[in-house]
């Protein structure tokens, strides 16, 4: 655990270097360049469909880990997002296209396909909703520096789900680039999008 609270800090102390740049000025080297972030993954869509990490090679990816049954703040964070790609693409279509939305549970015993393809279009269309086995996720949750722990509840099917809350930017090779502050605002989203992208 103090492994995992050292690498979330150290995270979050690149994000607040990465926010004192002007975006007007050049993006220079991305604040998680060498970080070992990422990895393979095996989930499935809401169509049933193996989605794997090598699938979205050649493009960008805002990867977000959370739940659909979240009370709060997993539905402002994929508002932002998904408000904030809107905007990227309403200033920066060619760019933004190249820009992928990944949604990746936390829950997935409640989290089936269809249930996370239903939360997803909420937020924008070209999010990707994924889930799988609880092996899985743990597997891609280890990858991304992430955790997440039930909590214990009278009620088996109305607990809660405590998770890391860090969205990452992925470069179209799959590195580590940045953090984007979801939970912020659409603009702030945007703004890291117009820094990175390219």
């Amino acid at each position: 655990m103090n492994e995992f609270k050292t690498s979330v800090a150290a995270l979050l102390f690149l994000l607040l270097a990465a926010c004192g740049q002007p975006a007007s000025e050049p993006a220079g080297e991305p604040p998680l360049a060498g970080a070992r972030i990422g990895g393979p993954f095996a989930l499935t869509d809401p169509q049933g469909k193996t989605v794997r990490d090598t699938d979205f090679a050649g493009k960008y990816r805002i990867v977000y880990f959370g739940y659909t049954f979240c009370p709060d703040v997993c539905p402002v964070d994929m508002q932002n997002i998904g408000a904030g790609l809107k905007q990227f693409e309403a200033s920066d279509p060619a760019l933004a296209a190249k820009v992928v939305p990944i949604f990746i549970t936390v829950d997935p015993a409640r989290d089936t396909p269809a249930i996370v393809g239903e939360f997803v279009a909420n937020f924008h269309p070209r999010t990707v909703g994924l889930t799988g086995s609880q092996e899985a996720i743990t597997a891609a949750l280890k990858g991304y520096a992430g955790m997440a722990t039930k909590r214990d509840s009278p009620n088996p099917d109305a607990y809660l789900v405590d998770h890391t809350r860090i969205t990452y930017l992925m470069g179209p090779e799959g590195q580590p680039i940045a953090l984007i502050p979801a939970d912020e605002s659409p603009e702030a989203v945007t703004e890291m999008l117009k820094r990175w992208v390219r």
